[in-house]
This record gives structure tokens, sequence and C-alpha cells, in this order.
């Protein structure tokens, strides 16, 4: 097996990347773009991280694309996704609405759509709330510019490292940037500032489950790139999420590097001056060393410092994110038959969000596994114009919320798929809890289940190595999107020739994975690959312009 995997990594490399999820992926491709051969190396049996997918008893599940922002045409980060695939990769729009969130019980459920577009968003809520149009209001401008005061992050993080700090501790960064002018500000401060209707609080703030942290302690600045990231619309992968890994990987291949899997790096070697010179791949009881000249990891920021290098290296501005939960229902039935849509349902249990959520997380696990306060449901099927034909007369639903490492730490070292009875009654209880919940807003798929089974924070600890099953990386509290944090988060880390790349380094998500990717590579190729793709799209869009006269 050693010898295999030796056979298998090609000669003279450029750079060698742990880790093959988005951020890591991408940034292999832009390497690759400009003749780099580099070698990605997977410790799954996939390539993708959160965007791989995996088949139960002939149900197609995806990991964690769900839906995906700001795809317009037009837009920079369309443009950069099509230049990553080399324009092979599809994309559908989600209905619109594209989200609804419901709030209470069944007996006083009240549900808000959520439309794109700025001014239907904005007209459909304030027919929701009336008397609320001035908050409303005030709401996206702030938002829009917290968005767009995000490009100083970028400078913080590719400027001389003296002087991103500088700006940081003088408080310029605050005075040049809305976003880090609000990042240490709470969600929930911002948000009660503008109203007292308590409905209309959680709608604003619905959408922090696409990041981790509850109002209270949410930094509005990440919130406030999420909304407008949605703001516009949303988008899948046509085919899948596993569509976006199968055609970024032929650009790396093309320029003579490799994507291989199961292929654990276990640390990061380093010369006698401190330097990464390649990495270690752990095989059985053996290593396979592979040389290259720069390392970058895309393994997450606890894994590198704690887990790869040599000495423990303590990370006091970072903690772990909340670990995450999801529960994958194969059901008998089509779209049409089972009522499902190309939408996504966010259920709160009253809209009281941070008691909900402060509860539940810091309470007794058997007690807490019964009551779960917020549930995201949404059908890959019916988002993926391609099921029909692949998949017929079947359909899946996938429900996302949160449950505390600790809660699954017991088992950490048990046989995957057989950790005893004990945790199998824990993932029993959750499902039921869940599906309680779920079968209210979908109740005709109540007898047409035909699989289910969750992935718990252990689940997600080995499939997708995160060191306590967080779904987002690092924790997206306030202290993360302070200029000072932010400054000294880098692609460039104290190791010479060892950089970050991926989620932890901006912030989470397909398009927080891929701006971490086009950081980490501005710094590796010494150009500011932003213009670049700004500069690109710019170009496609007077090419078009001209074509449609």
């Amino acid at each position: 097996m050693l010898v295999q995997v030796s056979r298998k990594v090609p000669q003279c490399l450029d750079a060698v990347v742990i880790g093959s999820g988005a951020g890591g992926l991408g940034l292999a491709v832009l390497l690759a773009k400009v003749g780099k051969k580099v070698l990605v190396l997977e410790q799954h049996s996939r390539a993708g991280g959160c965007c791989h997918t995996f088949s139960e008893k002939g149900f197609e599940f995806d990991v964690g694309i769900h839906y995906v922002g700001d795809l317009q045409e037009s837009r920079p980060f369309r443009c950069l996704l099509d230049q990553l695939t080399n324009g092979q990769l599809q994309w559908e729009p989600l209905d619109n609405p594209f989200d609804r969130v419901v709030l209470g019980p069944p007996e006083n459920r009240r549900t808000y759509p959520i439309y794109s577009g700025r001014e239907h968003f904005a007209q459909e809520l304030k027919k929701c709330f009336p008397g609320e149009d001035e908050a409303i209001d005030e709401f996206l401008r702030l938002t829009k510019k917290c968005d767009r005061g995000v490009w100083m992050m970028a400078v913080l993080k590719l400027l001389p490292f003296p002087l991103a700090k500088f700006l940081a501790c003088t408080g310029l960064a605050d005075c040049l940037s809305h976003f880090f002018r609000y990042g240490s500000r709470s969600l929930a401060e911002v948000v009660n500032g503008l109203t007292q209707n308590k409905d209309l609080r959680a709608v604003l703030c619905y959408v922090f489950g696409t990041y981790g942290k509850s109002p209270r302690e949410a930094s509005f600045s990440m919130h406030s790139l999420l909304m407008c990231h949605y703001l516009h619309g949303a988008w899948y992968p046509r085919g899948g999420a596993s569509e976006i890994a199968y055609h970024m990987i032929p650009i790396i291949e093309k320029a003579g590097g490799a994507v291989l899997v199961r292929a654990p790096v276990n640390r990061i070697l380093l010369n006698d001056n401190n330097e990464a010179i390649g990495v270690s791949v752990l095989k059985g009881q053996e290593e396979v060393h592979v040389q290259a000249p720069l390392v970058i990891s895309d393994a997450g920021i606890f894994n590198t410092y704690n887990q790869l290098l040599p000495r423990e290296k303590q990370l006091g501005m970072l903690r772990h994110g909340a670990g995450g939960l999801s529960v994958f229902l194969g059901l008998a039935g089509s779209k049409e038959e089972l009522g499902l849509k190309a939408e996504n349902h966010w259920i709160f249990s009253e809209n009281n969000l941070d008691e909900l959520m402060d509860d539940y997380l810091k309470g007794e696990r058997d007690e807490c596994v019964t009551r779960v306060p917020m549930v995201f449901a949404a059908s890959p099927s019916a988002k993926d114009p391609t099921w029909e034909q692949r998949k017929p007369g079947k359909s899946t639903l996938s429900l996302v919320t949160f449950a505390p490492y600790e809660w699954f730490e017991e088992w950490k070292d048990g046989k995957v798929k057989n950790r005893g009875p004990d945790y199998t009654d824990v993932k029993k209880k959750i499902i039921q809890s869940l599906l309680e919940v779920v079968t209210h807003i979908f109740p005709k798929i109540t007898d047409k289940i035909e699989y289910v089974d969750a992935g718990t924070a252990v689940t997600n600890q080995h499939y997708i190595a995160a060191p306590r099953g967080e779904f987002y990386g690092a924790d997206h509290n306030t202290a993360r999107f302070t200029a000072d944090v932010c400054a000294s988060i880098r692609p460039q880390t104290p190791v010479r020739n060892l950089f970050l790349t991926g989620q932890d380094l901006c912030s989470c998500g397909l398009a927080g994975a891929l701006v971490g990717a086009m950081i980490c590579g501005s710094a590796i190729l010494n150009r500011n690959l932003y213009m670049d793709v700004t500069a690109l799209n710019k170009k496609l869009k007077h090419a078009n312009a001209k074509k449609a006269q």
C-alpha cells in the first residue's frame, strides 16, 4: 500500500495541499491555472470535504452543500466558480421564496417566506410586519454597508503583518470599514435596537444556522455577509454537490498534479530551520514522506497547529465551532407526490432564539435530544433537475441542527457504524424528535420513509476530520471578526513555506472557503487574484453585452 501511494505521487511537485475541501481544491486549481504541479491529499475515501456525497440503500445524500448564493451571471463569485470548474459546473436556481422561516409550535405556527431580490425581500417582509418598514430598511442598509466593507479583511490578511497590526490596533481599520466597525457587535444587539417585534427579530436573525452561532454571540458583520450572499437568490449544483470536486480535479491533473484519497497526513515535515519541506502520509504504522517546496493546509487551523506540527501551539484567540448533527431521510415517491419543493425550511420552536439555543446546548443530553429547538429541512432531490432521471421514484430530505461534541465524546473511539447500542439509542431519540417536527411541515412523508440515519459530531470527526465535530470550523463569534484577529489569522503561518486556506482563514461555507483559497493564492503568487477575477468578469460582461446587440 505504501509503495502504491508513493508511485501515485507526481515528481517535482510545486506544492502539496492537505485536505480536499473547497478551500484546498480551489487553491490547487488556482495554482494549476498558472502551471503549478500540485498534490492534494485527502484522508477520507472521497474528495470534496463537505462537498462530497454518499449513497445508502439506493439513495444519494449531500453532506454539506444545501444552497449557494451570489451566483447571478454578472457576479464575480459566479465568474470565480466558472473559472475553477472550466465552466462545466451548472447551477439551478431555487424557488422564490427560497427560504421559509417557521416559528412556534403546530398550534400557533407562523411562517414567513424569504424572497430573493433586495426590493422583493423588503416588500414581502413589510407585508408580514406592518409598521416595521423603518426597521427593515435600516437592517438592509446596515447589512449592505458591512458587506461592502469586507474588502478590508482581505487587505489585513495580505498586508505585511506589522502594517496590518498597526491598522487594527490604532482603530484605522474600523474607521475605513463598516465590516470591522460592526464586527465586534452582536447580531442580537443590533437587531434588538431596530425593533421590539420578537417575530421580526427572529426572522432577521434566522440564517445564523448557516454559520452556527446564536444571535447573542454572533457577529453582526458575519451575519451581514450571509444576508447579502442570499439577497438575490439561491442556487444548487445540477447533479449534486459532488459535481463541484468532479469538475475541479481534472484541472489539477491536467497541470501534472493529482488528488489522492485515503491518504491521511499525520505531520508536516520541517527542516532544521523550521521551514516546511513536505508532509508525512500515514499508512498503517509506516510513513510515506512527500517533499514539496510549499505546504498548504486545508485541514483547519486547529488540526494544523495542534496535530500536524511537532510543537503544540495554543490558539487562544479562536474557539471550536458548535458540533453539527445531520439526519438523512430516503423517501419513496417523487417530489410532487411528497410535496417537496426547491426551497428550505428553518424551523424554530419559538421566536426567542437565544434562550432556546442556550437551554438546548447547555442542557443535559438525555433531556435535550427530545426537544431540539432548531431544524433546517431541505430536499436535495427536489432542488436537482437531474435527480428524477437518475433516481426515479425516490426522494431525499436532509435535516440539520446542532448538538454538542460532549454529548457523543464517549463514543469517539468506537467503530464507525457500530459504536454500540447506547450510541444508537441516543441517535434514535434525536431522529424521532426531529421527525415529529418535520412531519408537521411535510405530512406526506410520514409513511414513505425507507431509509433514515443520523450523523453526529463524532461522525463529522471521522469523515471530515472536524476536531470536535464542527460543521463550520473555528467559532464565528464576535471576537473572530475584530480587525485584530482578522489581521492575525493569515495565509502565511509563522512556519516558512506553510500556508493556510479554507474556511478558517476567512469564514465558513463554500463562498468563505473559496475566498480563503483566493487570499491564500494571492499570498503565494504575490498578485491580487480578486482583482484578476473582477477584471475577467468585467471583460466577459462586456463581451456578452456586445453579443446581445
